[in-house]
């Protein structure tokens, strides 16, 4: 595996365990005040986390995925490298300004 994989793969649990905060933060918030804003974030994350969990089972725990894919296109392993860390550098900001 290439150093972009490894990268990509760290990304992504990092995304998971960031949106597992991010929503139980928003389920909290929705419980107690009911805003349509706040539902609206926690289905948005709900889905995204959904996303982060189906990259972790193709990245780790599905060979055919990484063994074909990556290794036939190093520019694909680059291109999910640079999106899973923008998205990890995005949900970042998010808990900054979600926790303050």
């Amino acid at each position: 595996m290439t150093m972009w994989f490894e990268a990509a793969r760290l990304a992504v649990v990092a995304n998971v365990a960031l949106l597992v905060g991010l929503t139980a933060v928003w389920a909290r918030n929705y419980r107690a005040h009911g805003a349509k804003h706040t539902l609206g974030l926690l289905v948005f994350g709900a889905f995204l986390l959904a996303e982060n969990l189906l990259a972790v089972y193709l990245l780790y725990f599905h060979s055919t995925f990484h063994g074909w894919v990556y290794s036939a296109a190093p520019v694909a392993q680059r291109g999910m490298m640079a999106l899973n860390v923008l998205e990890l550098l995005a949900l970042a900001f998010l808990v900054k300004i979600t926790w303050e």
